[in-house]
């Protein structure tokens, strides 16, 4: 990150070279403020996206009164109070940040009783906003507070408007200021080359009335007559002759031109101040809630409930000591809940971990567990409830809430804690390179036990020769094996573990296994990674216990949870049995459990919950016989569209009248249904190659007509251009004002890169579940891609993603052979072609597809192909009903 500008970059006329820049690309029309953004390579790093918002309204609620509160609109007169009652330091923060909390941040800021709490909010706000949050540093804070000190340096304070979009997009290439007072009032022109939001060229103007201290930013709907002083004006006061007048001022050649310029596409100068004009997307307001259920604060009134905290320190994880908390209650004390003649126990547990500091106290970290046992698996007079935190050497103070949500009674302590050094050590290979890349992956182990990680190479969409390191710890270690998909591959048995894999031309998903064996061949630990897998897998994965061997009592759970990209998982339930026995709040996914001491098999189940209501889990088996096998299920889950000759969806299919045939072989349907509400994610690609110049202005409005009336709340859309190479220009959102943004400024240029950008797209929904699409939309055939047409295909099915592709002009630009293409990826992922002789025609074909996409029918069955050889699958989906066609998936890949 390039600092700001210690100097004010005003200039009362540009350098000659960037004056040169401003002027042709005005006066010129040259299409400033809306070329498109140069595109990074596939898979250049950018700024995660904020996870999807959701409701404050659909927040879990948890009746306490304070929370209720915090979500409550407040009056100013209230926040003014509030405002007033904290202590300087947190008023000045208020006004630092005004430009970019919310609503909800800021009434649940105010209502927030203790400094450390505060201060913790604080660290929060900035962290749930940073880019590169695995980094040690906080890019976007610092970039903040270093544009805040020069706006403030510059314009005097953050109220003048020249601030917010400082403030917002940085400090312009060039600053014109302007003051031609027999003609207009003063103004100032901001030229940028591109900022953060934007990455084209843009300009703003500013303008101060009538010698008036504020200045504020003029819109091409704003009149005329807000920039222009028509007493002081010659002529008529005719528009066209005032600026003939500005262009007798010094650098009037200039602002005439940007204001022209503004003036003749209003539209597109007002989508892009939409992009300009607001800060990032706040983050999700779950974690505003999230914040305030985390708090130790005794409910007014509430009753007392007796118990006991006792810490231990079991051993030692990276650089901290393992911290093994138990709160003890008295089955006595506690209440009951009777649900169906079910009675179960069930606990709220809440803690803060404090650390000091030379003013008071710093919230190091705050945790939650839910627990949940069934009364009659409750052996004695004691129900001991058990948390695990990982904290480094030094002093603390511990404080812990459990709620008991059958009483209403609440038990609170707090104890100081001496955390101890635990000893032990990493086994890291002893060449210098490899210790070199390795080492700070030790911070990812546990290392007071036998562990195995896989480091995990860098970049996306792996090909060809790979090398895959091990890190590992422990003595135990005796011989590493290494699978891919299931295949027996390598066995290394001294460090480091590392082996070099081709994993072919084409990305494929594919699962690298790799377990540790001790002396006797006894597998002790393992780990998997999941290849070219896309930035939305979405997985959980039992760690310990292993399957094997006979475990009850207390048992050690350790979980692998992966989320997509953006998104964290709000809550892990744990269940034995379909019994719930935990439910974990956050990182750590590790948790000690209570099984019953018996010999019986049993089975333990992790369950991850997504904000947005999504689930994935993961199921171990406990004490199984050796003679137990595990036979994999494939369920099927497939989208199918009905049409009739004319293309129109048919919606009144019935079960009996379709059949599904999988490698020739009859398949058993066993869910039928038509989806109109379903959340889609649909993916928009729009070839942006030289030769759409003339259609890119259709394009685009009827791109945006499909996502202004195709998108709802529930569903998701990504945007994608492509010429020589792919650029996602917006990623999966449901907010249409960012994806208008997203189609502001596109710009007509370059090659087509058709079968790369198709890979780049088809890569994005990876391991998004549902009902996933991409509109293609092209004029040409693939000129400049490294992929061919077979290993799109081939790829494509793979992904099981529907493309509904569209050829624009294709036979007038002679282009047969990419027609047969699209038929062909269209025809094969079960979406739609569709060919058309001009752009105009565009909206219609959106329209076609919205209607097909909320008119599907799923389909799913159960498998009976029992070949082991992860070899394509092909599918047919047919009806029998006259004159109507399905389009389905031909087939995938177990």
């Amino acid at each position: 990150m390039s600092p700001e500008p210690q100097e004010e970059s005003r200039v009362a006329a540009p350098a000659p070279l960037l004056a040169l820049l401003v002027l042709l690309s005005l006066a010129a029309g040259g299409g400033l403020a809306f070329a498109q953004d140069p595109a990074p390579p596939p898979g250049a790093a950018t700024a995660d996206a904020p996870p999807p918002a959701v409701p404050a309204a659909e927040a879990e609620t948890t009746g306490d009164a304070r929370k209720q509160r915090k979500r409550e609109k407040l009056s100013r007169k209230e926040i003014e109070s509030l405002v007033a009652a904290l202590p300087p330091e947190h008023r000045q923060w208020l006004v630092e940040v005004d430009l970019l909390i919310s609503e909800a941040e800021r009434a649940a800021f105010l209502e927030i009783d203790q400094d450390y709490q505060r201060d913790a909010f604080i660290e929060r706000f900035w962290r749930i906003r940073d880019p590169y949050p695995d980094s040690s540093r906080n890019e976007f804070r610092e970039r903040w507070y270093e544009r805040l000190s020069y706006a403030t340096q510059v314009f005097g304070s953050v109220e003048d408007q020249r601030s917010r979009y400082l403030l917002l997009n940085g400090s312009p290439d060039a600053r014109i200021e302007f003051s031609c007072t027999t003609v207009v009032y003063p103004l100032e022109v901001w030229y940028y080359r591109r900022s953060e939001n934007v990455g084209h060229e843009f300009f703003l103007i500013f303008v101060r009335r009538y010698n008036m201290q504020r200045w504020t930013l003029w819109r091409p709907t704003d009149p005329t007559s807000d920039l222009f002083d028509f007493v002081g004006a010659s002529g008529s006061g005719n528009f066209q002759d005032i600026l003939q007048d500005i262009y007798t001022c010094r650098d009037g050649d200039i602002v005439a031109a940007a204001i022209s310029r503004a003036l003749s596409r209003p539209m597109e100068y007002d989508m892009l101040l939409a992009k300009i004009e607001r800060p990032k997307e706040n983050p999700s307001p779950e974690w505003v809630e999230t914040f305030a259920s985390y708090s130790t604060d005794l409910p007014e009134g509430a009753a007392e409930l007796p118990g006991e905290l006792t810490v231990r320190y079991p051993a030692r994880h990276q650089t901290r000591t393992v911290v093994e908390g138990q709160v003890t209650l008295a089955v006595a004390d506690v209440g009951t809940a009777e649900l169906a003649e079910a009675r179960s126990f069930n606990f709220l547990l809440t803690g803060e971990v404090l650390a000091p500091r030379e003013e008071g106290q710093k919230l190091f970290e705050s945790f939650r567990y839910r627990f949940d046992f069934p009364a009659a698996g409750i052996a004695g007079d004691q129900i001991p409830l058990l948390f695990e935190r990982r904290l480094r050497p030094g002093s603390y103070r511990v404080v812990v809430k459990v709620e008991d949500l059958n009483s209403s009674r609440v038990y609170r302590e707090e104890q100081e804690l001496e955390v101890p050094l635990v000893a032990t050590t990493a086994n890291l290979p002893a060449d210098s390179e490899d210790r070199r890349i390795l080492e700070e992956a030790v911070a990812t182990l546990g290392v007071d036990r036998t562990t195995l990680q896989i480091v995990e190479p860098q970049g996306y969409m792996h090909t060809g020769m790979v090398r895959f390191d091990t890190l590992t710890t422990g003595d135990e270690i005796a011989e590493v094996r290494f699978e891919l998909d299931g295949d027996p591959l390598f066995r290394r048995r001294n460090p480091p573990f590392s082996v070099e894999l081709d994993l072919g031309r084409v990305p494929r998903a594919q699962t690298l296994r790799v377990t540790a064996h001790d002396a006797t061949g006894k597998e002790i630990a393992s780990d998997e990674l999941r290849l070219n897998a896309g930035r939305n897998i979405f997985a959980v994965r039992f760690v310990e216990p292993r399957p094997e061997g006979k475990v009850s009592g207390t048992v050690d759970v350790r979980l692998d949870v992966k989320t997509p990209e953006g998104a964290l998982a709000e809550r892990v339930e744990l269940l034995y049995n379909e019994s719930l026995l935990a439910t974990l709040y956050q990182e750590p996914w590790d948790q000690k459990v209570t099984l019953p001491d018996t010999p019986e098999l049993g089975y333990l189940q992790a369950v991850v919950y997504l904000p947005d209501g999504n689930s994935t889990s993961d199921l171990v088996y406990v004490n199984a016989p050796d003679y137990l096998e595990n036979v994999e299920v494939q369920y099927v889950e497939l989208y199918a569209s009905v049409l009739d000759k004319q293309g129109r969806p048919q919606l009144d299919l019935e079960r009996h009248e379709v059949a599904v045939l999988e490698d020739k072989l009859p398949q058993e349907i066993q869910r039928f249904e038509r989806v109109s509400d379903l959340p889609v994610h649909v993916q928009v690609m729009i070839d942006v190659s030289a030769s759409m110049a003339q259609d890119l202005v259709s394009t685009r409005d009827a791109a945006l007509g499909f996502l202004q009336k195709a998108i709802t709340s529930k569903d998701r859309a990504a945007l994608v251009t492509f010429n020589d190479h792919p650029h996602l220009a917006v990623d999966f959102t449901n907010d249409i004002t960012a994806l208008a943004g997203g189609l502001a400024g596109l710009k007509a240029e370059r090659g087509t890169a058709l079968h790369d950008s198709l890979f780049f797209g088809l890569y994005l929904l990876n391991g998004i579940r549902g009902q996933r699409a991409i509109l293609l939309l092209s004029d040409g055939k693939d000129e400049s891609s490294r992929f061919n047409f077979e290993d799109t295909i081939e790829y494509a099915r793979r992904a099981g993603v529907a493309i509904y592709a569209i050829g624009l002009s294709l036979d007038r630009r002679g282009g047969g052979q990419a027609k047969k293409a699209l038929d062909q990826l269209a025809a094969t992922t079960g979406g739609r072609s569709f060919f058309i002789d001009n752009a105009d025609q565009l909206a219609s074909v959106y329209e076609q597809i919205q209607a097909e996409l909320r008119s599907r029918y799923l389909i799913t069955y159960q498998s009976t192909n029992s070949r082991p050889d992860g070899q394509f699958r092909s599918v047919v989906v047919s009806t029998t009903r006259p004159a109507v066609q399905v389009k389905a998936i031909s087939g995938y890949y177990p």
